[in-house]
């Protein structure tokens, strides 16, 4: 029987020869889902030994990365803020830089919140989970995804916090803030994308026309259509993702839509992240 030690170089090995980024961590966190172990366990114990089944398994598993697939859809889930996220090939894999927009609603508090785009459901749970008093609706337009993110509500004990709906805006209601985490791929972008994005997550949630922004221009001409009013006449918050170098037209676009006091979020790599205006 290999040890944990060998098992783990065996598996980083052929994994950073495939262009993996991160070969050795998921190389722990795949040897981790074979055996049960906590990551932890295997790096104290490195000569543990690997009983053939969690071999076997830890084989199938490396193969499945070495073809690409992300490790959160290889193992079935993703951490975000508090949460533990069920996900799967019909909603994107939610990453750390989203966590912006859930930061924006945890320093306005609001009353009423809308989560357009809610793939997994990552920015309205996280929401519901850490603003109990905020009344949290969600909206897509994947039936698919709309499912992944019912489940996920439902399994960590959320599901009446936060009320799913098809769609975008809802017709006719009001919400304090809305945020939105929209497909902003431009499709000149597509060919440069990492093999786990391009050919494994859902292409309908990444592509958005020749520059990126027509999902943005659809939500903002929803917005500004008298049956699709997010607002009424009460002020409104919009807080949308935005790809890199994308911050400047995304704000010509709030500014031609109407929304003034307009300001950019930066991740922690100091890319204009987030789009925040009001109205």
């Amino acid at each position: 029987m290999a040890s944990v030690r060998e098992a783990l170089s065996a598996a980083a090995d052929g994994l950073g020869a495939a262009g993996v980024e991160a070969p050795r961590l998921d190389a722990e966190v795949l040897l981790a889902e074979a055996t049960g172990l906590d990551r932890a366990m295997l790096v104290v114990s490195p000569e543990t030994e690997v009983p053939p089944p969690a071999a076997r398994r830890f084989g199938e598993l490396v193969r499945r990365r070495l073809r690409r697939e992300p490790v959160a859809y290889i193992v079935g889930r993703r951490g975000f803020r508090r949460l533990e996220l069920a996900v799967d090939r019909r909603v994107l894999v939610p990453r750390p830089e989203t966590e912006l927009l859930v930061e924006v609603a945890l320093e306005r508090a609001p009353a009423s919140l809308l989560d357009v785009g809610t793939g997994s459901g990552a920015i309205a749970l996280a929401v519901a989970d850490e603003l109990p008093a905020c009344a949290v609706s969600a909206t897509d337009t994947s039936e698919g995804a709309l499912e992944v993110a019912r489940a996920n509500a439902a399994r960590l004990g959320l599901a009446e916090r936060v009320r799913f709906l098809a769609g975008t805006i809802p017709p006719g209601e009001e919400f304090d803030l809305v945020l939105a985490n929209l497909p902003y791929v431009a499709e000149r972008d597509w060919s440069s994308l990492q093999p786990e994005v391009s050919q494994w997550e859902p292409r309908e949630a990444l592509l958005a026309g020749a520059d990126g922004l027509d999902a943005i221009r659809t939500l903002l001409a929803e917005c500004g259509r008298g049956l699709a009013r997010i607002a009424g006449q009460s002020s409104t918050a919009l807080a949308l993702e935005v790809g890199e170098g994308q911050a400047p037209a995304v704000t010509a676009l709030l500014a031609a839509a109407g929304f003034g006091s307009i300001e950019t979020r930066r991740d922690l790599a100091g890319i204009e992240r987030v789009v925040l205006g009001e109205r």
